[in-house]
């Protein structure tokens, strides 16, 4: 018997790998509009480690300037970090953008609380601000509890731009007052998705993931249940923003100025943490696209790896081919000046 393909055979097979490749192509091209979440409007709250670095500040800021816009409800903020200052640094924040009652809560029972930022507090000191210090902040778990709890099903999105010490106190955090759900049910109903900054795609090792607590980080990622799209070193490390383009745009009035004057006096730097809020944006699928068929898997040293050994709810970004760096970046930098 002849294993051979006749004529009808070959055109039947051809025809079927044509439909194939265009339907890759398509679902390809159509993951950047996953990204957006159309006309729904999301609660965020933002997880962030605002001291070291000073992508943290024009994150927080770009945030701001999307509850402006009315393109999401900035529900609160979550400061994880063991600097003095870096809740009140927020707080100031917070209040030069028009909300000086933003609920925000801390990490609380950390010991030798020091001041090691380059800017935090001199913002503090600067800028008006309500909070006085951090021990009259929140609890980050409470207050995440409290947040998710007073939310939609399934509406809220989770964006973490530093490490997930915090994120891993709340999926281990018991039934309390705001709910009886434990930690992961709770996250289970409320949570949409968490934007993730951390990671090096498609393997790698990056600060968020192995500095200071790389054991939340593998916690937080084998036990989310919800979809995570993590925004990895390798995408931000191409997008140099916070120059003299930014400088030129700022007034000297605002603690964005004075964040970048005071950490490298508007020499650029590269863009982690405006990635992750910037997939926020409607327009976020024009730069971006997102590679699925596969899993992070977090290694106890907080390394990674990208494996397709199975799927899952898991993603990260990656450029679309072609996009102009220099447009993504002074689009970032816009959305901060106030």
């Amino acid at each position: 018997m002849s294993h051979g393909l006749n004529c009808v055979d070959c055109k039947i097979m051809i025809r079927t790998l044509f439909f194939l490749a265009l339907i890759l192509v398509i679902n390809v091209d159509s993951r950047g509009s996953d990204i957006y979440m159309g006309d729904f409007v999301p609660g965020v709250i933002l997880d962030a480690d605002i001291d070291s670095d000073v992508d943290d500040v024009e994150a927080l800021a770009m945030l701001h300037d999307l509850a402006d816009q009315k393109k999401v409800n900035f529900l609160g903020l979550i400061v994880t970090s063991d600097d003095l200052y870096a809740a009140p640094c927020a707080d100031a924040i917070n209040n030069y953008f028009g909300r000086p009652n933003l609920p925000l809560g801390v990490l609380k029972g950390q010991e030798g609380l020091k001041n090691h930022s380059r800017y935090t507090r001199q913002i503090s000191e600067e800028f008006p601000r309500k909070l006085k210090s951090p021990a009259n902040a929140v609890g980050a778990t409470a207050l995440y509890r409290k947040l998710l709890s007073e939310s939609e099903d399934s509406s809220a999105i989770i964006v973490t731009i530093g490490h997930l010490t915090n994120l891993q106190n709340l999926l281990k955090s018991e039934g309390d007052s705001y709910s009886p759900l434990n930690g992961k049910e709770l996250v289970k109903l409320k949570v949409r998705k968490w934007i993730c900054m951390g990671g090096h795609y498609p393997e790698g090792k990056e600060a968020n993931f192995y500095r200071p607590d790389p054991a939340s980080t593998v916690y937080c990622v084998e036990q989310w249940a919800r979809p995570v799209i993590f925004a990895g070193w390798e995408v931000g490390q191409k997008i140099t923003t916070g120059g003299t383009y930014l400088k030129s745009r700022l007034p000297n009035t605002s603690p964005v100025y004075r964040a970048y004057q005071l950490y490298n006096d508007f020499a650029g730097r590269a863009s982690w943490d405006q990635i992750a809020v910037f997939l926020l944006r409607e327009d976020a699928g024009k730069y971006f696209q997102t590679v699925r068929g596969g899993y992070c898997k977090v290694y106890d040293d907080g390394s990674n790896r990208w494996l397709t050994a199975r799927d899952s709810k898991h993603e990260y970004v990656e450029l679309k081919p072609g996009v102009d760096l220099d447009e993504i970046a002074k689009a970032i930098d816009d959305m901060v000046v106030k």
